[in-house]
C-alpha cells in the first residue's frame, strides 16, 4: 500500500512505529496470554504509545476473530479479535491491521490489545 494523502494534508500528525528494546508481556483474567522480545510501539501524534506484538506471540486459544472492523485515516483497516476464557469473554479487544498503509508497515502481522481490558507490562 502506498502512503495515503491525508499524511500530506496533516503533517502535524505524526505516526512512527519502533522497535521495543524491553519484553513486553499481556496479562487477561490473571494468566499471561501474550509475550515478547519482538514487539513494535506506535507512537501516534498526542496518543499514548500502544503496543503492538507479534500475533504468533499470542496464546491462539484466547483469540476469537470477530466480523468489527474500523477505518483509520493514518493506519488503514483494523480487524478485531475477542479474547475468551473461563471467566467469559471480552469483545474486540484486540485489533490488527492485517494490511496497514506503507508508513505504518511495521504493525503488518502483530496486534494490540486495549490497555483498559488487559495488564501490559514492559520491561518483564
Amino acid at each position: 500500500m502506498t502512503r495515503p494523502e491525508v499524511y500530506d494534508r496533516y503533517p502535524e500528525h505524526t505516526v512512527e512505529v519502533e522497535a521495543e528494546p524491553r519484553r513486553v508481556r499481556v496479562r487477561w483474567q490473571g494468566r499471561e496470554i501474550a509475550h515478547t522480545d519482538r514487539a513494535r510501539v506506535l507512537r501516534e501524534a498526542d496518543y499514548p504509545p500502544v503496543f503492538y506484538l507479534p500475533l504468533a506471540s499470542v496464546d491462539p486459544d484466547v483469540l476469537e476473530k470477530t466480523d468489527h472492523t474500523t477505518h483509520c485515516p493514518f493506519k488503514g483497516d483494523a480487524s478485531y479479535y475477542s479474547l475468551r476464557g473461563d471467566a467469559g469473554t471480552d469483545p474486540n479487544a484486540v485489533w490488527s491491521y492485517e494490511s496497514p498503509f506503507e508508513p505504518v508497515a511495521a504493525i503488518r502481522g502483530h496486534v494490540a490489545f486495549d490497555p483498559d481490558r488487559v495488564e501490559i507490562e514492559e520491561g518483564v
